[in-house]
């Protein structure tokens, strides 16, 4: 892996990078009334994510664009019905658990020393822009994030250069001042295709992606971007 070069703007992804999005099942879990998940909340998050993510690239590749919020209820509407749950309202509780995702413990540390040391700082996901706004006023780090960005600007989901683009839109920087940071090694991957520095935060010790690139910097959690700035 590459050594981190000199950089003026640190950029994240938002779910799964920031915001636990294994949070929402792992909570309705824990509620009286859900017990029917108790045993097998780890497998409907992980449906959940994948077919989120998935919906998003087929989406992207057909040109059939609907915002991330429509994905996130037809995702789980699929994790629900392989799970075999058919119960309208465990439904309607997870997805608004999904807007109160909670941060990751090291979110406000790694934020607060990026803005110390004067370096641009925000959020560039396929979420929408409620949805963001909404997860950043929750977590208490509004104040530590220059930009919120949405990919509902060029409508197109990552890993589309349209959506790194959108950095260089908002900031002034070069490419290569710009470190970008993400759980997805497919979009630290197109990031690195675009010419960014990247870190890839695997929190679930994966293999690299054989892709047409790879992340820089492969690291267990945000906490590696201390020592890369």
């Amino acid at each position: 892996m590459g050594g981190i070069r000199l950089i003026n703007t640190c950029i994240f992804d938002a779910y799964g990078t920031l915001f636990d999005v294994s949070a929402a099942a792992r909570e309705a879990a824990a509620e009286p009334g859900n017990e029917a998940l108790a045993e097998i909340w780890p497998q409907l998050a992980a449906d959940w994510r994948f077919k989120q993510l998935q919906y998003s690239w087929l989406r992207a590749v057909a040109r059939k664009h609907e915002d991330f919020w429509q994905l996130t209820k037809d995702s789980l509407d699929w994790a629900l019905e392989a799970a075999k749950l058919d119960d309208p309202k465990l439904r309607e509780r997870l997805l608004n658990l999904y807007w109160e995702l909670s941060p990751y413990p090291e979110v406000v540390e790694v934020l607060t020393y990026l803005k110390e040391r004067g370096i641009q700082t925000g959020i560039l996901s396929n979420g929408t822009q409620e949805m963001l706004n909404g997860a950043v006023k929750r977590a208490g780090v509004g104040h530590l994030l220059d930009a919120v960005m949405s990919v509902e600007t060029v409508k197109v989901f990552k890993p589309h250069d349209l959506v790194y683009e959108m950095v260089e839109s908002r900031f002034i920087c070069e490419r290569n001042e710009v470190l970008f940071v993400s759980s997805n090694g497919w979009d630290a991957a197109g990031a690195s295709n675009f010419g960014y520095q990247t870190l890839w935060v695997n929190r679930q010790n994966e293999p690299v992606d054989r892709l047409y690139a790879q992340p820089q910097q492969i690291a267990p959690d945000l906490r590696a971007v201390l020592d890369l700035v």
